[in-house]
């Protein structure tokens, strides 16, 4: 048999992410939650009542935006390159 065959590769499984991407996914997340928690409630019992708590800015402006920049925060740690050195 020639040298060729006898060279086996070694197959290293290793992690795409590292922790820095994971802090990052977790913190992404974490506005995600608040953001939609923020969305919850200002609902009435009685139909026929009106409750304007419904538009209030926690749930029209804050919620929505919380998470929007919660998804850019999963968009950053997917695209982090954890093994870039800092110059």
């Amino acid at each position: 048999m020639s040298k060729k065959n006898k060279n086996i590769q070694k197959s290293t499984s290793e992690f795409i992410f590292q922790k820095r991407n994971y802090l990052f996914l977790f913190i992404g997340l974490a506005f995600i939650a608040l953001g939609f928690i923020l969305m919850t409630g200002g609902g009435s019992d009685d139909p026929n009542v009106f409750n304007p708590d419904i538009y209030n800015f926690r749930r029209i402006r804050l919620a929505p935006t919380l998470v929007l920049v919660g998804l850019g925060i999963q968009v950053y740690a997917i695209l982090l390159n954890p093994n870039k050195k800092k110059k």
